[in-house]
């Protein structure tokens, strides 16, 4: 039996799964301005996937790079979901803080 896609699979199923809750919390504390951080991650894991020989290792990093580049666009739909009182908004955070 062969379980690298399998193993593969968890592995992108896990890392999709920690973005979640990083999405909804960086909305919360940080707004939408936070986005360059997960823009900066995504190309270093991104670039460090090519340069990585073990498949396990460059799929982990490559998955959770672009994983990383997709919350760029999550985190500024989370601010709308957020928007529209589908997701607490946080009362501490002054709304010009917000992008």
């Amino acid at each position: 039996m062969n379980f690298e896609g399998v193993i593969l699979g968890a592995i992108a199923f896990l890392a999709i799964g920690v973005f979640h809750p990083v999405v909804i919390k960086g909305e919360y504390y940080f707004g939408a301005r936070i986005w360059p951080i997960f823009l900066v991650l995504g190309v270093i894991f991104v670039a460090l996937s090519l340069f990585v020989q073990n498949t396990y290792g460059s799929v982990t990093l490559g998955v959770v790079g672009f994983s990383s580049l997709w919350t760029i666009h999550e985190i500024k739909e989370q601010e709308k979901r957020v928007a529209k009182g589908w997701f607490p908004k946080n009362p501490n955070r002054n709304p010009g803080q917000q992008e």
